[in-house]
């Protein structure tokens, strides 16, 4: 049985909002000057990770995911995708307003096999930061008025957001995240965007970029329902996890580490990405060295394993 944890390389994306912080607070080797978002932990076919250790050095998420099935719980003859998607975002320029489906919607619609649930944690946020969470039409047709209208200030939500804070975004929510935010973003593994609305931006060739206003009226929720998630903090030694979320698609945790923590594995398999500090994680007798900018999956198999140091991390399950 595979006793080690699955290191991966991140895969980066250029976006039109995006910046460097992710060079300058992640140390990572970027490659462009608008470099929005790390797919540090994925098997979806816009951005697989690449595995850097092990016996499966040099392969992607997805062959682990399809040859190797055991390393994930997953039983013989199991045939779906691997269901999460795991990103950093360095909004340096607000994001489109936008929506995703549900799965149903993405199955029917677009003839892919998941819609997009997703959450945020604010790693970074400036002063005055602020996100678009959801929208003040009563229906669907006031909906359509507004934003026929172009009546954004009075159409959108904005919230203000800091470092620490957690948001849940269930699919048919409209969102964006704004200028000067941070996150580590928990999701479905999914690539469908809906844009409603981006600010009338244009590209190097000054185009606006496409928008998707009837699928993105089809797909949203109207009236705007608000979402309340049950957290919970439990203790092991010097680990403090707090659970954010538990939901239908993924359950996700904040950990602080500070000292030393023995963890039995209770899930086919974690998903790890350290957002500060540095420490040691030991599995089957081996010590692994982590540090900030490292995602790591603990494979099924690996009954118990042991952290130590000063560590941050959000983690993550189906």
């Amino acid at each position: 049985m595979y006793k080690e944890p699955i290191f991966l390389k991140p895969v980066f994306q250029e976006r039109i909002w995006g910046g460097q912080k992710l060079n300058t607070e992640f140390g990572y080797d970027i490659p462009y000057k608008h470099t929005g978002e790390a797919w540090v932990i994925s098997a979806h076919p816009n951005g697989p990770s690449e595995i850097v250790n092990g016996e499966l050095k040099g392969k992607s998420l997805i062959e682990a995911w399809e040859n190797h099935g055991e390393l994930f719980g997953k039983a013989k003859g199991h045939s779906g995708e691997y269901p999460l998607l795991i990103k950093i975002l360095d909004a340096a320029d607000d994001l489109s307003v936008q929506v995703h489906p549900n799965d149903e919607y993405a199955r029917e619609v677009e003839n892919q096999p998941y819609g997009k649930t997703e959450c945020w944690y604010v790693l970074q946020a400036e002063e005055g930061a602020e996100i678009i969470f959801g929208h003040h039409a009563s229906t669907k047709e006031e909906f359509q008025q507004m934003v026929d209208a172009g009546e954004w200030d009075k159409l959108l939500r904005k919230v203000p957001v800091q470092a620490g804070d957690f948001v849940y975004v269930p699919s048919g929510t409209i969102h964006a995240i704004g200028k000067g935010i941070v996150i580590l973003e928990t999701q479905q593994s999914s690539d469908i965007t809906y844009r409603v609305y981006d600010y009338d931006r244009t590209d190097d060739q000054g185009n606006t970029r496409e928008l998707h206003l009837d699928s993105a009226i089809a797909v949203s929720t109207v009236p705007h329902q608000p979402v309340e998630v049950d957290q919970e903090v439990s203790y092991y030694g010097g680990l403090t996890s707090k659970r954010v979320v538990k939901e239908q698609y993924f359950t996700v945790y904040h950990w602080d580490l500070d000292g030393e923590a023995e963890m039995d594995m209770e899930h086919d398999f974690l998903q790890v990405s350290v957002v500060d500090g540095q420490g040691w994680l030991t599995v089957d007798g081996n010590v692994h060295e982590v540090q900030k900018g490292d995602h790591f999956i603990v494979p099924n198999g690996v009954k118990e394993y042991h952290f130590s140091g000063q560590l941050e991390c959000l983690v993550s399950h189906p």
